[in-house]
């Protein structure tokens, strides 16, 4: 088995580096074409449907990307949710909390590190009892948490991991070892 990682596409908050969670926001035109361009490349993958975070520009890159299999709703693959630090840049973030780390603190008023690798946990443990190839289209912060929970690391290893908009990852397995086999591909 393995999981295919799609991040959404483009926004105007991608664009400017504002964080994004629970802010439904649109993809850009130039978001649509990643969209379209995932969809050319997992046409190499064989997988029965896709799994997709509700949130606007996850579910729109999945339908771009995906238009002839099923699409499946998976709440807990939403992006982390940010809290007081929705929509502020990190240059915005540091000039009050000049040492902050995501990974390490979690966000004010929203989620810690630790509810997210549940989250990704709970994602991984549904899908490894499956033994099926997935596809899931999610956000960036959110797969980086799923990627680092999938090979084992602690949630603070998550920060390791950079994830470009429109981008493939692949999950899998090296014999009974679980690996990344493809990271951030554009």
């Amino acid at each position: 088995m393995r999981i295919i990682l799609c991040r959404h596409g483009e926004t105007e908050w991608s664009i400017s580096g504002q964080h994004t969670s629970m802010t439904n926001i649109p993809l850009t035109k130039k978001g649509e074409e990643q969209a379209e361009e995932l969809g050319k490349r997992l046409c190499a993958y064989s997988f029965e449907c896709a799994h997709t975070s509700p949130l606007l520009r996850a579910y729109t890159t999945c339908e771009i990307a995906n238009p002839s299999k099923p699409i499946m709703i998976e709440p807990n693959a939403v992006e982390w949710n940010y809290g007081t630090y929705e929509g502020m840049t990190i240059p915005e973030i540091w000039k009050n909390n000049p040492d902050w780390n995501l990974f390490r603190d979690g966000a004010p008023g929203g989620e810690t590190p630790t509810q997210v690798a549940h989250r990704a946990d709970l994602l991984i443990q549904k899908w490894v009892k499956e033994k099926k190839d997935i596809v899931l289209f999610s956000h960036g912060h959110f797969l980086r948490m799923f990627a680092a929970r999938w090979v084992g690391l602690e949630p603070l290893n998550a920060r390791c991991f950079s994830l470009s908009v429109g981008s493939i990852s692949i999950l899998g397995y090296e014999r009974s070892q679980r690996v990344i086999q493809l990271w951030n591909q554009t």
